[in-house]
């Protein structure tokens, strides 16, 4: 039963990253501006930050594939290693209201706190405007822009599409390539890849 459960949510990636590569940004494109009010009540505009390396996170905390990451510690040891190095790291919520994975904002600060996450902030984006700006299929779907505010890496978050924590031993994790490269001003070795998740569940 429990190897039947995950062939089928393989094959939910699978539909739900079915044409990706045609729709949203490209890399080395501008990345779309846009403002949001984050789960304190604070503004933040893209603009703001530029000069600054930016990830972009979608996020809904009850997907599988984003438990696999949060549960391990993977997601928040990224965010913890680079914020101190400067970077911003955004996380989006782009499932509208009454969809799982949104919740008012001191459920959503809670919910983070729990996990001992690291974000700069989460962005509430309830009517998933900048969602479909950027394109984003999955949760999670990862956004690196450099400081010119170009995405240099739109995608996955690494190579094991995978709800399953044993799957992180070994992974290339494609957003910590783009940031280590970025942050030392190289060029991104892997700048496009297909995103993995659970669906994002726009209005």
């Amino acid at each position: 039963m429990r190897r039947l459960s995950l062939f089928a949510v393989l094959a939910v990636v699978v539909t739900v990253t079915a044409g990706f590569l045609t729709t949203g940004p490209d890399s080395w494109d501008p990345a779309p501006d846009f403002t949001l009010t984050d789960t304190n009540g604070r503004t933040h505009r893209l603009a703001d930050y530029s000069g600054r390396t930016v990830v972009l996170e979608w996020l809904n905390y009850e997907c599988p594939f984003v438990r696999k990451h949060y549960g391990a510690g993977n997601m928040q040891t990224l965010q913890e290693r680079y914020t101190e190095r400067g970077v911003v790291w955004l996380a989006i919520v782009s499932n509208a209201p009454g969809e799982q994975g949104h919740y008012p904002n001191a459920q959503m600060n809670r919910m983070a706190a729990d996990r001992n996450a690291h974000q700069t902030a989460i962005l509430m984006d309830p009517t998933g405007v900048v969602g479909r700006a950027y394109g984003a299929r999955t949760t999670p779907h990862m956004f690196v822009i450099d400081r010119a505010g170009e995405i240099v890496y739109n995608g996955a978050i690494d190579d094991r599409p995978s709800p399953s924590p044993g799957s992180l031993r070994g992974a290339r994790n494609y957003v910590a390539e783009a940031l280590d490269a970025v942050l030392a001003g190289r060029r991104v070795p892997t700048a496009r890849t297909q995103p993995y998740g659970c669906n994002v569940k726009y209005a």
